[in-house]
């Protein structure tokens, strides 16, 4: 027992001076500031070499209030380690506090003058600097750290960032494109870099540095990544794909770099750029990797620009089948041919009036073994479409029957009740045909639920106002007429309408659909008449939103009216906020105006 009571007795001193650390920390980090510097005194004086405690002992002062001693401590240290160059400015900060502005100065230039070569300790002093936002300091410490180094290492990047903080654009870019080629910034970092700080207007500045930069190295990967991204951000996807090409050529990427900006520009609704990359990769030849998809996106986009935008000629529609036809031929059969095969049918029954082919290529889907039972559907949907195109109204409730009991659950079921509803509604039943819109408009697809409100708003209004639906009746036999590609007869069917239903709701409805016609049928003024028309005489009825939306289009990718389509894109949304085009509407406004590309 007493030989461990001594034991405790001669370990109690050690174990005492194991717990000043903590027990002074403790007492700095919850400001009792007077316990902590007694403790930070003893513990400074027993180690002087410690940082930790010098820096802290000195904290407790200043916060104490104990001006002179803190100065003392300071000069002690400073005759200590004198070429200590963080010293010098801890000892300028404090003067700079008391207003004496000169000796502040004077200290910082110590500080400067006594700056060794060493990394670590160049960070140091500039990073003290920067916490007083002292950029010019910091900015002069890493200048002299350059010369210090010689070399061997660079602060570029820190420069660069200094001058941001200065709000020096300019100085700024150009610290970052010399850091591209001093190796101290990657082109990926810079991208995130100037993603956040720079602003769209300054981005022309970049593109000429970089520019000057290419002059005297013409095959400088990094900088030509960055212009890339340049041209990326301003919506430029033409001058990014030049740059992507000439990469692609350089590197033997095999095409990636060009699919990717391929599909920012498909995304963005600029098809014929992206057109023009899938084409440089599927070029490439099957052994590339992309070429199958590359072939895909590429028939995608044509189709896009067609069906989407409304934008083409009679010579773009066979061009296209043709290329759908060598798709065909190459891979016909193939589980993975088959959604550009059900495109194809769809090329060939809605804008080429061959109907006969559509189902042909259909039917061989539907029939293949390989095919998965999801993409199946898809083509009965269409193919079901088809056959009512012909007037087989029975063969195509058969099929979207199957598809509705075969996925009841998917959206596919629901596409198919949606479309089993609509073949209602052309047969005159509007009470059913209603009830199913009525349940459709909870469907888990946007595009479905606003279809479905859309049509049973539309029976509701016309039928409150003829309830025997005479009038509606005529109308919806014209929809059919429009959907069998038989225009001329349905503008007939119009007229009659609108000569025999004078007085009746459905005149906007009438206009509208004429406006659509003529809109398919290329005669693009008459079409505008006839929206123009609606969005100014029938500006409070329910066809009023879908009028100027495409009218809004048709400025947008007929006419390459930009500013004409923004303001109608921004009528649409401000004027209609409850339509279900709004969002739609936002986006591309949004798109015209040169939001920043995510």
């Amino acid at each position: 027992m007493r030989f461990l009571f001594g034991l405790v007795v001669l370990l109690f001193p050690l174990w005492v001076n194991a717990q000043d650390p903590r027990l002074a920390l403790q007492y700095y980090s919850d400001g009792e500031f007077e316990k902590a510097s007694a403790l930070y005194q003893s513990l400074y004086q027993k180690f002087p070499e410690s940082e930790s405690y010098f820096t802290n002992l000195l904290s407790c002062m200043e916060a104490l209030g104990k001006t002179e001693e803190s100065e003392a401590l300071v000069k002690k240290e400073l005759a200590r380690r004198p070429k200590d160059s963080y010293l010098y400015i801890v000892y300028g900060k404090m003067l700079a506090k008391r207003g004496e502005a000169g000796k502040s100065e004077k200290q910082y230039k110590y500080a400067l003058d006594n700056l060794p070569a060493d990394v670590i300790s160049i960070h140091r002093v500039a990073n003290v600097f920067i916490e007083q936002s002292e950029y010019d300091l910091a900015i002069a410490t890493y200048e002299k750290g350059e010369k210090l180094m010689k070399g061997q290492f660079h602060f570029t990047y820190n420069l660069a960032d200094l001058y941001r903080r200065k709000g020096e654009t300019m100085t700024m870019l150009k610290y970052y494109v010399d850091g591209l080629e001093d190796g101290s910034i990657n082109s990926m970092s810079l991208q995130n870099v100037l993603a956040a700080y720079l602003e769209p207007d300054k981005h022309k500045d970049l593109q000429a540095l970089l520019y000057e930069k290419l002059e005297s190295k013409p095959d400088f990967i990094p900088v030509i990544e960055i212009l890339q991204w340049t041209f990326i951000q301003s919506k430029d996807f033409l001058n990014a794909l030049r740059q992507g090409k000439a990469l692609d050529k350089r590197t033997g990427e095999n095409g990636s770099r060009v699919m990717y900006i391929a599909n920012i520009a498909a995304n963005e609704g600029d098809y014929k750029t992206a057109i023009d990359g899938y084409d440089y990769v599927k070029n490439l030849g099957q052994s590339g990797g992309y070429y199958l998809e590359a072939y895909r996106q590429l028939l995608i986009s044509r189709r896009k620009q067609i069906v989407e935008q409304n934008n083409y000629t009679a010579t773009d529609l066979k061009a296209l089948e043709s290329d759908y036809q060598q798709f065909s031929n190459e891979y016909n059969g193939s589980r993975l041919a088959a959604p550009i095969m059900i495109e194809f049918a769809e090329l060939e029954a809605r804008y080429l009036n061959n109907v006969d082919k559509a189902i042909e290529i259909l039917l061989s889907i539907v029939k293949n073994p390989v095919i998965e039972p999801h993409t199946k559907a898809m083509a009965k949907l269409d193919l079901a479409d088809y056959y009512l195109i012909q007037g087989e109204r029975w063969e195509s409730t058969l099929l979207y029957s199957q598809v509705d009991k075969d996925f009841q659950e998917d959206q596919l079921g629901e596409l198919a009740r949606f479309k089993n509803a609509r073949l209602s509604y052309f047969a005159g039943d509007f009470s059913w045909a209603q009830e199913q819109f009525d349940i459709l408009k909870q469907a888990t697809t946007r595009l479905i639920s606003n279809d479905a409100i859309d049509m049973s708003v539309f029976i509701l209004d016309n039928l409150n106002q003829d309830t025997l639906g005479l009038a509606l009746s005529d109308y919806a036999q014209t929809e059919l007429k429009v959907f069998q590609n038989k225009y001329d007869e349905a503008m007939v069917m119009l007229d009659s309408i609108l000569s025999e239903y004078k007085e009746n709701s459905l005149l906007d409805d009438v206009l509208y659909l004429q406006a659509n016609i003529l809109n398919k049928q290329k005669k693009t003024d008459l079409a505008i008449q006839k929206y123009n028309q609606i969005i100014e005489n029938h500006k409070e009825e329910i066809r009023a939103d879908n009028a100027i939306f495409e009218l809004a289009k048709i400025y947008d990718y007929q006419l390459a009216q930009k500013e004409k389509a923004m303001s109608l894109y921004e009528k649409l949304f401000l004027d209609y906020s409850g339509s279900v085009l709004a969002i739609e509407a936002r986006q591309r406004f949004r798109k015209l105006r040169g939001d920043a590309v995510q």
